[in-house]
């Protein structure tokens, strides 16, 4: 699968078994608009929001999986993201593994932390 993304001043290509986590991610990033998928043959383009595997995926989507995803992405550390929301290790990892929800005030410093749309944690 080839996933071609155009915008003004940013263009890149990503090639390969591409995992749906990096596609929600891009598509989230550079709108999903901007994105371009073709399939393994190189004949069709394929919108990756209208596809099965995405739309499984979407539907599996959490808030938790989102945090992990998020922080994952910036290669932060659960410590890392503790410091910065002033909690500590152990209630990233309770939030990330579902034990401890996410509250409305922890979403909205997420939001702001990895500068995305707080609906990511709610």
């Amino acid at each position: 699968m080839l996933v071609v993304v155009n915008q003004p001043h940013t263009s890149f290509r990503i090639e390969g078994d591409i995992p749906v986590g990096i596609l929600d991610y891009v598509g989230r990033e550079y709108g999903k608009e901007n994105i371009v998928v073709i399939d393994d043959d190189g004949d069709e383009l394929l919108d990756p929001h209208e596809m099965d595997f995405y739309k499984k995926a979407k539907a599996e989507e959490t808030p938790r999986k989102n945090m992990r995803l998020f922080r994952r992405n910036l290669k932060m550390t659960q410590p890392e993201l503790a410091e910065k929301l002033g909690t500590t290790k152990q209630a990233i990892s309770n939030m990330e593994n579902g034990i401890r929800p996410i509250s409305k005030k922890t979403a909205k410093e997420l939001a702001a932390i990895f500068k995305v749309s707080v609906s990511n944690f709610i």
